[in-house]
């Protein structure tokens, strides 16, 4: 199984960025996907999740996450963009509660003029 997360870089504060996680070696359309960020120092925080149907459970301001389940990916639309932001960003799948779960490597994201 892999989830390879891409998108991330250096941007301006107010800017935005699209992550993307694409997953291979599952069956994709039955994981909730998930988005959490770390900073440095600090500790591993929800951003976003998306059930397997598609349905938001939770989502940050100024971010929306969506999931295209014909291309095994998921997406973090990050918009308004503010330094705090800054953090690597992961990509997490979950089969159910106490179900097998994913993590993809990240994606570093920093907000910066």
């Amino acid at each position: 199984v892999q989830l390879m997360e891409s998108g991330g870089g250096l941007v301006q504060p107010g800017g935005s960025l699209r992550l993307s996680c694409v997953t291979s070696g599952l069956t994709f359309n039955i994981y909730a996907m998930r988005w959490y960020r770390q900073a440095p120092g600090k500790e591993r925080e929800l951003v976003a999740a998306i059930t397997s149907s598609g349905g938001s459970t939770f989502v940050r301001t100024r971010f929306t996450i969506s999931r295209d389940n014909a291309k095994n990916t998921t997406y973090l639309q990050m918009d308004d963009l503010k330094s705090e932001d800054t953090a690597r960003y992961y990509c997490y799948a979950i089969k159910g509660p106490g179900g097998d779960e994913y993590w993809g490597q990240g994606t570093q994201v920093t907000v910066s003029s």
